[in-house]
């Protein structure tokens, strides 16, 4: 057994402070990513968890020129433009797109301005890979009451909401008529979205957390049609392909070419895209007892298939 761990664990793993902190930083970043991530994929929502995600550049760029966490900035940037995306969206699938793009445009040109004043005002060195890729072995252990905080908000709206948010899923006329409101569910959802990408952007860099929120999501339903067990699956297959690329990336520092250490943020998406490769091998389940829905039923993303699990 001694063997077997020095051979997957390079030495130091255990006893490393900073790996101890990417292992909880990045074991919860991962765990609500995926679980909000199945919600976001069930409700045809994947876009827009990319531009949130693509939009807290700007937060994040920001708080360097301003001192403050770049979670702060993340979470902040993203949860304003979840309010901005619900205001100026309308109900059509559309007319969604048209807002999450122009928001989305608006941010990256915002993150441009700030990463630039980043660069040529201020003394932060390595800002612009921080934000973009991620650094989680070197966050400060002050993070952590904002990553618990931040993850209990989001995983607290898709807790409460669960079952609103999966009628108004499958038809928004439908939960309106009984009583849902369905606009404030759909920002709520929106708000636990972007909270999700700015815990990942924080471990693994804005322009890879979307990997976390869609990757495990879109894997675990392959698996299960259930949303309760395809929400928690994904939520630990998430903190799986985590742990595994902080594990990979310890073990890379003797690697060529510089002997630095591969980063982290390669090995949790490739380890994610292996897992959603080897699911398509499995066959696809589908609920028993139920109809396959009519085309027009199936424009929400597959949100009609998981209605055996509600």
């Amino acid at each position: 057994m001694t063997a077997i761990l020095n051979a997957v664990f390079a030495p130091g793993f255990f006893g490393s402070a900073p790996v101890h902190l990417a292992l909880l930083t990045g074991g919860v970043a991962a765990f609500v990513s995926g679980a909000v991530g199945a919600f976001a994929v069930l409700r045809g929502q994947s876009y827009a968890g990319h531009a949130l995600a693509d939009i807290s550049v700007t937060g994040g760029s920001g708080s360097y020129l301003v001192g403050i966490s770049p979670l702060l900035g993340f979470a902040g940037i993203g949860v304003l433009a979840a309010a901005v995306m619900d205001m100026v969206g309308i109900r059509r699938p559309r007319g969604r797109d048209l807002a999450t793009g122009i928001v989305r445009g608006a941010g990256l040109g915002l993150a441009a301005l700030f990463l630039f004043w980043d660069t040529t005002h201020t003394s932060t060195t390595g800002a612009a890979v921080t934000v973009l890729f991620g650094s989680m072995f070197t966050l400060s252990p002050a993070v952590v009451p904002l990553v618990i905080g931040c993850a209990v908000v989001a995983l607290a709206i898709i807790v409460i909401l669960a079952r609103p948010l999966l009628l108004s899923s499958v038809s928004p006329d439908l939960a309106a008529a009984r009583g849902v409101g369905v606009r404030a569910v759909g920002l709520m959802c929106l708000i636990a979205i972007a909270l999700a990408v700015s815990l990942s952007a924080l471990t693994i860099g804005t322009i890879l957390s979307t990997a976390l929120l869609v990757g495990p999501a879109a894997t675990a339903m392959r698996l299960t049609r259930r949303p309760g067990r395809a929400a928690v699956g994904a939520a630990l297959l998430g903190v799986a392909v985590t742990w595994g690329g902080i594990v990979l990336a310890y073990d890379s520092f003797p690697w060529p070419p510089s002997h630095d250490g591969w980063p982290v943020s390669f090995f949790v998406v490739a380890l994610t895209l292996v897992c959603y490769v080897l699911a398509q091998l499995a066959p696809q389940r589908r609920p028993a007892g139920r109809a396959t829905p009519a085309p027009a039923e199936t424009g929400r993303s597959g949100a009609a298939e998981f209605r055996m699990g509600e």
